[in-house]
């Protein structure tokens, strides 16, 4: 009957293997616990005993015949087993090996990618290893196995290329699947262009995973037509869908100020709030201070800059003016021996670059005199003025980038540095009021020297003018000052001063949990050391930077790090205010993230490599920014070991 065929088939397939069967018969159980018969390697489906005896008098009877049951069918069945057995460990061992090349080939391929060197290093490293490896092992018995290794290394430029790819999508996965996860994420955007002037669209996420902070590239997207608002906003959006991050995730948005960004009608920023549920905070970095500068100054102070930039490339640009202005200098006995470039990505080079041309003015004045170059701004005291104005406004300006470009900044650490910046501009406002000019030494000594007569209100009024500018860019951030300072001083939080509008927090449940935290001795008393940990930790970053000690300042815990661990103690039951947290230190502190990106993204680009393709920049980008770690082991193991060509 039908019950009893399924009853017996149950009985089959529950049978288990019996030992005796591998002598009789010539099979071995395999790591499913199925039969398999030594000598043809074939499997049968079930643990029954005539299926087995079938297969071995139909297919295998010279065997039995040549090896009747008892002492000669036992040996021969042994001798058997230890071949399989040692063919076995032979593919274990070339598995292995071929796993660990591919390791290997993996991690160069990834160094490679990290220093932002070209695909093609693969092959000198290879051949440096392989000469170095020569005398390295030479008193080594196995040195011929130990280079057979290293040239079985796959290192071409194709393997490298594919490997960092591979590795960048390994990287991406990872960051999809903790932004999953996440109630809350930041978004940083910044434009450029890279050497081919293909413009980029950096896209930076920031957010709280399981283990701290992350910043992150979460995409490179070149934009192959125009580069308007939508094109950009279009671009990010169409990144978030393709991870599949909802756009209701994001609680603030970081960008450069560019028109393009924030205009009135069709910009970046308001194309892509309308997608979003909620409100959101959007603020502009202060390190573009190209366009603050731009936005503030008069024409002819930006002008000054310019120039200052086209005189440096007249002698640095031309080998031979280089040359001789170099050897101008030494014999001058100047304190300085060359001038630097403008890096055009990063604007602290520009502070380093005027204060350097302001210390070489009167060389410089000589070598262009000598050379019969003429430019008639260096002997006009106004265009001086202006020139000595903006190397001391730059020098406090980086002074102030300084310490907003430290990693695991805050955002209410940055907008203490920033309303503090403020009130140091109403203070030079104020010391040309007095023509004192103590917070501007370059054009005192100017004055001082030469006599000259300062244009008091000029000046003033464009230290007023720069002073607005702060205000209106950090004036959404001054409306939620308490909410941002809710992470470090919750313990003095008063609930009607938080604004839950950007974060889906429950409120009722809120204000239950912040009640509880504060009566609780065990839970507030952490936050109570927090912040003993945070005053340590200023006080370090002071004591260093005074010193000078920056490979110290570094190393030190990040503040983001230091709260987050604070609060990642605090037990779930107190999920809401855990939420409000979470979601604040997900404000990126600067959009430095960016700019050093495109500092990378140049380098990596460079004249020798201007053909790399967009997707492989974005490879070779992501690698080199990113705080996660490729699972090699699992990308080794999808591949097969293969030398390179």
């Amino acid at each position: 009957t039908e019950k009893s065929h399924k009853q017996r088939k149950t009985e089959d397939e529950n049978r288990e293997f019996k030992v005796e069967w591998m002598e009789l018969f010539a099979f071995i159980q395999n790591s499913n616990g199925l039969p398999t018969y030594l000598i043809c390697q074939e499997k049968l489906a079930h643990n029954k005993k005539s299926n087995l005896e079938r297969h071995f008098t139909t297919k295998h009877a010279s065997f039995g015949s040549k090896y009747p049951a008892g002492d000669a069918r036992k040996k021969a069945v042994e001798e058997l087993q230890k071949s399989q057995q040692k063919s076995s460990s032979v593919f274990n061992y070339w598995v292995q090996s071929s796993n660990n090349v591919n390791i290997a080939s993996f991690i160069v391929s990834q160094e490679i990618a990290k220093r932002g060197k070209p695909y093609t290093d693969g092959e000198y490293i290879k051949s440096c290893f392989i000469n170095a490896s020569e005398e390295l092992f030479r008193d080594f018995k196995n040195k011929a196995e130990i280079l057979n290794k290293i040239k079985e290394l796959p290192l071409s430029a194709k393997t490298v290329k594919d490997r960092t790819v591979k590795m960048s999508s390994n990287i991406t996965n990872q960051q999809i699947e903790d932004l999953k996860l996440v109630s809350a994420l930041s978004i940083a955007v910044d434009e450029s262009c890279d050497i081919n002037d293909t413009a980029q669209v950096s896209l930076f996420v920031r957010f709280i995973s399981s283990t701290g902070p992350k910043e992150e590239l979460l995409g490179l997207l070149p934009l192959k037509g125009q580069t308007r608002g939508e094109d950009i906003a279009n671009a990010v959006i169409e990144c978030m869908e393709k991870h599949h991050i909802p756009l209701d995730k994001i609680v603030s948005i970081s960008t450069d100020g560019a028109k393009s960004m924030t205009g009135v009608r069709k910009d970046f920023v308001s194309i892509l709030t309308e997608k979003i549920n909620h409100e959101i905070l959007v603020y502009h970095c202060i390190i573009h201070q190209e366009a603050l500068c731009a936005q503030t100054f008069p024409e002819e102070i930006c002008n000054v800059m310019e120039l200052v930039i086209k005189i440096v490339n007249t002698i640095v640009a031309k080998a031979l003016y280089h040359r001789q202005f170099k050897e101008f200098l030494v014999e001058m006995e100047s304190e300085y021996a060359d001038l630097l470039l403008h890096n055009k990505v990063r604007w602290l080079s520009r502070g380093n670059v005027l204060k350097r041309f302001a210390s070489l003015l009167l060389e410089i004045k000589a070598f262009l005199l000598e050379k019969g170059v003429d430019y008639p701004e260096l002997t006009d005291d106004q265009w001086i003025q202006k020139f000595y104005f903006t190397v001391d406004v730059t020098s406090h300006l980086n002074n102030l980038n300084r310490k907003l470009q430290e990693k695991g900044n805050t955002i209410f650490s940055m907008l203490e540095e920033v309303i503090s910046f403020e009130n140091k501009l109403s203070l030079f406002a104020q010391d040309f009021e007095r023509e004192t000019l103590i917070h501007f030494p370059s054009l005192l000594k100017h004055r001082q020297e030469n006599n000259s007569v300062i244009d008091i209100y000029y000046f003033k009024t464009a230290i007023l003018n720069m002073r607005e500018a702060f205000l209106r860019r950090f004036q959404e951030f001054r409306n939620s000052m308490a909410t941002l300072a809710f992470v470090k001083k919750p313990l003095s939080a008063d609930v009607t001063e938080l604004n839950f509008s950007l974060f889906n927090i429950d409120i009722g449940a809120f204000e239950m949990q912040l009640l509880e935290l504060k009566n609780k001795e065990l839970w507030s008393s952490k936050f109570e050391r927090l912040n003993a940990d945070l005053e340590k930790l200023e006080k370090n970053k002071c004591d260093f930077s005074s010193q000078h000690k920056w490979s110290a300042l570094k190393d030190l815990e990040k503040e983001d790090m230091i709260i987050f661990n604070t609060w990642n103690s605090i037990p779930d039951s107190y999920d809401q205010l855990k939420k409000l947290a979470f979601a604040v230190l997900s404000l990126f502190g600067s959009t430095y993230s960016c700019e050093q990106s495109f500092s990378s993204m140049n380098l990596i680009k460079s004249t020798l490599r201007n053909r790399l393709i967009d997707e492989n920049l974005e490879s070779c980008l992501k690698l080199k920014t990113t705080t996660y770690k490729p699972d090699l082991s699992k990308l080794s193991k999808e591949m097969q070991g293969h030398c390179s060509h």
